[in-house]
């Protein structure tokens, strides 16, 4: 029986990695992105081509209240067995130079879309007693950061989420699981020059930033039967940074 997985931010650099893993692993995919239409038809084309799987393509802009409903109108009645919650962006500046608007799209994106969309497709998944959700959170949810303050409390709220939400659905047979990363080589690391992120490197005990496919490792293990026993978890891939 063929498994369907919906992969928010999947045109991003860790979700492309993570669909990646996916269609490896034999998921038909569900791929949402926001803006970036070229790099999800790309990818969209390219799995469906080399691992002869079924996707489709989901726009929803999930810092927009209307998003959730967007993306679970597109997924109908459907019953997912596996669910990636990866859109994300990050913010940079003090707590005082941040607008209301900017707060408020920053908790909708990581927090209420989230449990919106989670909540919207979970009844199927009930239905079925089956079923694995991953959310992408982040080492300043554990940690917290400096300038990245409302970025680490949302990513902070997501790890509860995933600790309370893991508690309610093990009896449904449903497992909810978290990939906490630090510094990953992606377009999100844009705004730090060569020499910030040569110097976040030698503060990683590893001495360099992920790769993208290592932490879309850890959400294809999770999602694995290999995980069949673990639930309520956050699983750091940080390099030993801040541990």
């Amino acid at each position: 029986m063929t498994k369907l997985a919906l992969v928010t931010g999947a045109s991003g650099g860790i979700g492309q990695s993570i669909c990646e893993k996916l269609a490896q692993s034999g998921f038909d995919l569900l791929l949402h992105y926001n803006t970036n239409e070229k790099a999800a038809v790309s990818l969209s084309g390219r799995l469906s081509n080399t691992y002869r799987i079924q996707t489709e393509i989901i726009q929803s802009d999930l810092s927009d209240p209307g998003g959730a409903a967007a993306v679970s109108a597109c997924i109908g009645g459907r019953a997912l067995d596996a669910v990636v919650l990866n859109s994300g962006q990050s913010y940079r500046g003090l707590v005082t130079d941040m607008t209301d608007e900017e707060a408020h799209e920053m908790v909708q994106l990581h927090v209420t879309s989230p449990f919106t969309l989670t909540r919207n497709v979970l009844p199927a998944m009930i239905r079925r007693k089956a079923g694995a959700i991953v959310a992408i959170t982040s080492i300043w949810g554990e940690t917290g950061a400096s300038c990245e303050v409302l970025y680490s409390m949302t990513k902070g709220a997501q790890h509860s989420f995933v600790k309370a939400l893991a508690k309610e659905l093990a009896p449904s047979g449903i497992r909810v699981n978290a990939v906490s990363p630090g510094a990953v080589k992606t377009n999100m690391m844009s705004g730090f020059s060569d020499k910030e992120e040569d110097m976040i490197a030698e503060d990683i005990p590893m001495g360099r930033l992920a790769k993208p496919d290592e932490v879309a490792d850890a959400v294809q293990f999770l999602l694995s039967e290999k995980a069949s026993y673990i639930t309520g978890q956050i699983l750091s891939v940080n390099g030993g940074w801040h541990c």
